[in-house]
């Protein structure tokens, strides 16, 4: 009788352990909801941490993974004020000097004065299939980076789906340009 209920415990305690693996699914939290602790700082954007949420509506720069990603998927919130320029910079060759000629651009700027590369879009690689707009509301990106291919998914609906060889691997970088700027829930799985 000990020995069975040894091997249910032990049986127990595994399948624990391995559904909250998988629940996890290899995802790493970029963000802790209280600290810039993991990200590089880069440029003059005035990043601040309050209620679980890094925001900034002042200056120009980057919040940068020390850490580079090749093949990855990666999910974030973010809220934008209507006259917000920003965005999420993938495989960054440069992580001094991030641009969208040495890195993926995935955008978040409503009133660019040529829309074709607005919300949603990778600039200068794709332009989103629906034009939508983010300001004023959270909103949600999962972007997916495995060898050329890549996708955008923004609030559910799959905006881009491109392919690009340009940039192979590099950091992650969250950009304030203008307006407000607010991240939260930034998560990142390598696959």
């Amino acid at each position: 009788m000990k020995r069975t209920a040894i091997a249910v415990s032990t049986l127990f305690v595994t399948m624990t352990v391995l559904v909250s693996a998988q629940a996890g699914g290899g995802w790493t939290t970029l963000f802790d909801g209280k600290t810039l602790n993991g990200w590089n700082v880069v440029g003059d954007a005035n990043w601040t941490v309050a209620d679980g949420v890094i925001q900034a509506d002042k200056g120009n720069g980057f919040l940068v993974t020390p850490a580079a990603y090749r093949d990855f998927q990666i999910t974030l919130d973010f809220w934008v004020s209507d006259d917000a320029n920003s965005g999420v910079f993938i495989r960054c060759s440069d992580p001094k000097t991030i641009s969208a000629t040495n890195a993926y651009e995935v955008n978040i700027f409503d009133q660019r004065p040529d829309p074709t590369y607005g919300t949603g879009a990778i600039v200068n690689v794709s332009k989103p299939s629906t034009f939508m707009k983010a300001g004023g509301k959270w909103n949600t990106y999962d972007i997916t980076a495995k060898g050329p291919k890549m996708t955008v998914v923004l609030n559910g609906v799959k905006v881009v789906d491109a392919e690009d060889a340009k940039h192979a691997d590099g950091p992650i970088a969250l950009q304030y340009g203008a307006g407000t700027v607010k991240f939260r829930n930034v998560r990142v799985r390598r696959l």
